[in-house]
């Protein structure tokens, strides 16, 4: 049975192109956190975004971000939703884009653990129109090449084999009707010592995401009903 985990990516889960190639991140990341709005802009809200999350890989034990799986999917129901809070006007969807890597120390410790990960991934509306994609490559070698370690595995420490490496900042501007998108992935290019693999298949998780941020002006506030007068006495 899918789990489905709806989170407010807060200070869990930076604004940069909507796609090309990583640059691989030899040092963790600082905890994600909200992004001041530009002055230029008045009343506009930068917050962590409302994230359903159908398989959660787990929290980064020196980011403390959540990173959750983007599977290869055909429609929005395979992927992961991303729910727009009302607004006026244009939104800006902003999200950190990392590679899958399996780690293993026996493997390191040998000098055959070298793979040059590349994953495409789609942003969706959620009538399944695509809106842009987007393109993460990253080269692991040693550990020192991850950029994080998830915990709540049952490796040494408590950590998990899969982890996060390389870092593709996305931003994605979407148009004032977009109430949702979904993000999915589309295919995975990996090169390891002994063959070269194209993963296609619905399903497979091919890349994370993390510090999924929504930049909107917000709906103004109702106006309070005018208060009737106090009738007069007689």
């Amino acid at each position: 049975m899918r789990r489905v985990c709806v989170l407010a990516f807060a200070a869990l889960f930076a604004a940069g192109p909507a796609s090309g190639q990583a640059r691989p991140a030899s040092k963790p990341a600082a905890p994600a956190t909200a992004r001041p709005a530009s002055p230029a802009v008045a009343g506009v809200k930068v917050e962590p975004a409302a994230v359903s999350c159908p398989s959660p890989l787990g929290i980064g034990v020196a980011t403390k971000r959540m990173f959750c799986d983007v599977p290869i999917g055909r429609t929005p129901a395979d992927g992961i939703t991303i729910t727009i809070p009302p607004h006026r006007g244009p939104t800006v969807l902003t999200f950190d884009l990392h590679n899958r890597q399996v780690y293993s120390e026996d493997t390191v410790r040998a000098r055959r653990a070298f793979a040059r990960l590349t994953a495409t991934i789609g942003v969706m509306t959620l009538d399944n129109t695509l809106i842009t994609r987007a393109v993460v490559q990253s080269e692991f070698r040693t550990g020192a090449d991850l950029f994080d370690r998830v915990g709540g595995g049952a490796g040494p420490g408590g950590l998990k084999a899969v982890a996060p490496t390389g870092i593709e900042p996305i931003r994605v501007e979407l148009p004032a009707e977009v109430t949702g998108v979904c993000v999915m992935g589309e295919k995975l290019a990996a090169r390891r010592p002994d063959a070269d693999e194209l993963f296609t298949g619905p399903g497979r998780p091919i890349a994370l995401i993390s510090n999924v941020m929504i930049e909107y002006q917000p709906l103004p506030a109702p106006k309070a009903p005018a208060r009737k007068p106090p009738p007069r006495r007689r």
